[in-house]
Protein backbone atom coordinates (compact mmCIF):
# COMPACT_ATOMS: atom_id res chain seq x y z
CA UNK A 1 0.00 0.00 0.00
CA UNK A 2 1.23 3.57 -0.83
CA UNK A 3 2.02 5.23 2.30
CA UNK A 4 2.02 9.17 1.59
CA UNK A 5 -1.06 9.08 -0.84
CA UNK A 6 -3.05 6.64 1.18
CA UNK A 7 -5.58 8.65 2.63
CA UNK A 8 -6.53 10.74 -0.32
CA UNK A 9 -6.96 8.21 -2.60
CA UNK A 10 -9.46 5.57 -2.51
CA UNK A 11 -8.98 2.29 -1.50
CA UNK A 12 -9.38 0.34 -4.92
CA UNK A 13 -7.11 2.77 -6.72
CA UNK A 14 -3.85 2.38 -4.24
CA UNK A 15 -4.76 -1.42 -4.08
CA UNK A 16 -4.14 -2.16 -7.84
CA UNK A 17 -1.17 0.15 -8.62
CA UNK A 18 0.56 -1.52 -5.87
CA UNK A 19 -0.59 -5.16 -8.10
CA UNK A 20 0.71 -3.37 -11.13
CA UNK A 21 4.03 -2.53 -9.92
CA UNK A 22 4.63 -5.65 -8.53
CA UNK A 23 3.69 -7.24 -11.75
CA UNK A 24 6.04 -4.91 -13.82
CA UNK A 25 8.78 -5.42 -11.38
CA UNK A 26 7.97 -9.29 -11.54
CA UNK A 27 8.49 -9.00 -15.36
CA UNK A 28 11.75 -6.57 -14.84
CA UNK A 29 9.92 -3.99 -16.56
CA UNK A 30 10.52 -0.15 -16.10
CA UNK A 31 8.18 2.63 -16.52
CA UNK A 32 7.96 6.30 -16.89
CA UNK A 33 4.78 8.85 -16.43
CA UNK A 34 4.68 12.62 -18.30
CA UNK A 35 2.21 13.82 -16.82
CA UNK A 36 0.00 17.57 -17.05
CA UNK A 37 -3.54 17.93 -15.54
CA UNK A 38 -2.37 15.19 -12.98
CA UNK A 39 0.71 17.36 -12.03
CA UNK A 40 2.88 14.28 -11.17
CA UNK A 41 -0.07 12.48 -9.13
CA UNK A 42 0.58 8.91 -11.07
CA UNK A 43 3.88 8.99 -10.42
CA UNK A 44 3.70 9.68 -6.75
CA UNK A 45 1.18 6.52 -6.80
CA UNK A 46 3.57 4.65 -8.50
CA UNK A 47 6.76 5.39 -6.41
CA UNK A 48 4.85 5.30 -3.45
CA UNK A 49 4.58 1.10 -3.46
CA UNK A 50 7.03 0.04 -0.88
CA UNK A 51 9.30 -3.08 -2.76
CA UNK A 52 8.52 -1.71 -6.09
CA UNK A 53 10.57 1.20 -6.46
CA UNK A 54 12.85 0.18 -8.88
CA UNK A 55 10.03 -1.01 -11.96
CA UNK A 56 10.22 3.16 -11.73
CA UNK A 57 12.25 4.87 -14.26
CA UNK A 58 11.43 8.56 -14.75
CA UNK A 59 8.57 11.13 -14.27
CA UNK A 60 7.88 13.96 -16.19
CA UNK A 61 5.95 17.03 -15.20
CA UNK A 62 5.30 19.47 -18.24
CA UNK A 63 2.59 21.38 -18.19
CA UNK A 64 3.68 24.16 -20.58
CA UNK A 65 4.08 23.80 -24.28
CA UNK A 66 8.02 25.03 -23.93
CA UNK A 67 8.25 22.21 -20.95
CA UNK A 68 6.68 19.42 -23.08
CA UNK A 69 9.19 20.33 -26.13
CA UNK A 70 11.99 20.59 -24.26
CA UNK A 71 11.90 17.91 -21.75
CA UNK A 72 10.09 15.29 -24.09
CA UNK A 73 11.32 16.49 -27.19
CA UNK A 74 7.74 16.94 -28.64
CA UNK A 75 7.86 18.98 -31.68
CA UNK A 76 7.16 23.14 -31.61
CA UNK A 77 5.09 22.85 -34.98
CA UNK A 78 2.89 19.85 -33.12
CA UNK A 79 2.00 21.74 -29.96
CA UNK A 80 1.28 24.70 -31.66
CA UNK A 81 -1.27 23.35 -34.34
CA UNK A 82 -2.75 21.31 -31.70
CA UNK A 83 -4.77 22.22 -28.84
CA UNK A 84 -2.52 20.96 -25.70
CA UNK A 85 -5.22 19.01 -24.52
CA UNK A 86 -5.60 16.32 -27.42
CA UNK A 87 -5.00 13.13 -28.64
CA UNK A 88 -1.70 13.87 -30.73
CA UNK A 89 0.07 15.75 -27.35
CA UNK A 90 -1.00 13.03 -25.26
CA UNK A 91 0.69 10.32 -27.87
CA UNK A 92 3.55 12.64 -28.22
CA UNK A 93 4.00 12.66 -24.50
CA UNK A 94 3.99 8.85 -23.69
CA UNK A 95 6.23 8.33 -27.15
CA UNK A 96 8.59 10.91 -25.61
CA UNK A 97 8.87 9.57 -22.14
CA UNK A 98 9.80 6.33 -23.64
CA UNK A 99 11.95 7.98 -25.78
CA UNK A 100 13.74 9.54 -23.24
CA UNK A 101 14.09 7.21 -20.74
CA UNK A 102 15.23 3.62 -20.16
CA UNK A 103 11.43 2.13 -19.69
CA UNK A 104 9.43 -0.05 -21.24
CA UNK A 105 6.52 1.43 -20.78
CA UNK A 106 5.57 4.88 -20.65
CA UNK A 107 1.84 6.84 -19.94
CA UNK A 108 1.12 10.19 -20.69
CA UNK A 109 -1.61 12.37 -19.79
CA UNK A 110 -2.64 15.73 -20.51
CA UNK A 111 -6.49 17.50 -19.81
CA UNK A 112 -8.64 19.89 -18.07
CA UNK A 113 -9.40 19.50 -14.44
CA UNK A 114 -10.50 22.39 -13.41
CA UNK A 115 -12.06 24.99 -15.34
CA UNK A 116 -11.00 24.83 -19.14
CA UNK A 117 -11.81 28.45 -20.73
CA UNK A 118 -13.33 29.29 -23.41
CA UNK A 119 -14.10 26.90 -25.99
CA UNK A 120 -12.63 23.98 -24.16
CA UNK A 121 -14.15 21.31 -22.27
CA UNK A 122 -14.13 21.17 -18.54
CA UNK A 123 -12.83 17.19 -17.28
CA UNK A 124 -11.53 16.65 -21.24
CA UNK A 125 -8.51 14.20 -20.60
CA UNK A 126 -6.22 12.61 -23.18
CA UNK A 127 -4.28 9.74 -22.02
CA UNK A 128 -1.88 7.68 -23.69
CA UNK A 129 0.31 4.84 -23.24
CA UNK A 130 3.24 3.68 -25.35
CA UNK A 131 4.88 0.63 -25.16
CA UNK A 132 8.44 -1.08 -26.75
CA UNK A 133 7.91 -2.22 -30.08
CA UNK A 134 4.39 -1.77 -30.30
CA UNK A 135 1.85 0.76 -31.38
CA UNK A 136 0.61 3.55 -28.50
CA UNK A 137 -2.61 3.29 -27.68
CA UNK A 138 -4.79 6.68 -26.36
CA UNK A 139 -8.17 7.13 -24.39
CA UNK A 140 -10.24 9.95 -24.08
CA UNK A 141 -12.72 10.78 -21.19
CA UNK A 142 -15.14 13.40 -20.29
CA UNK A 143 -15.50 13.72 -16.82
CA UNK A 144 -17.34 17.10 -16.54
CA UNK A 145 -17.17 19.78 -13.92
CA UNK A 146 -16.47 16.99 -10.96
CA UNK A 147 -13.59 19.59 -9.97
CA UNK A 148 -10.29 19.40 -10.15
CA UNK A 149 -9.65 16.27 -7.94
CA UNK A 150 -12.33 13.98 -8.76
CA UNK A 151 -11.61 14.41 -12.49
CA UNK A 152 -7.46 13.63 -11.57
CA UNK A 153 -8.18 10.77 -9.63
CA UNK A 154 -10.39 9.26 -12.36
CA UNK A 155 -7.47 9.95 -14.78
CA UNK A 156 -5.74 7.92 -12.55
CA UNK A 157 -7.73 5.05 -12.42
CA UNK A 158 -7.73 5.26 -16.17
CA UNK A 159 -4.17 4.73 -17.05
CA UNK A 160 -4.04 2.23 -14.52
CA UNK A 161 -6.81 0.47 -16.53
CA UNK A 162 -4.46 1.13 -19.65
CA UNK A 163 -1.58 -0.38 -17.94
CA UNK A 164 -3.39 -3.43 -16.79
CA UNK A 165 -4.74 -4.22 -20.36
CA UNK A 166 -1.02 -3.93 -21.62
CA UNK A 167 0.15 -5.96 -18.74
CA UNK A 168 -2.44 -8.71 -19.49
CA UNK A 169 -1.37 -8.67 -23.05
CA UNK A 170 2.41 -9.53 -22.52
Amino acid sequence: MSETLEPALPDDLDERAERLMHALCDRGWKIATAESCTGGMLAALLTDIEGAGHGFERGFVTYTKDSKAELLGIDRGLLDNNDAVSEAVARAMAEGALERSCSDVALGVTGFAGPAGDGHEEGLVHMALARRGQATRQRVEHFGPAGRGPVRIKALRCMLEMLQESLDES
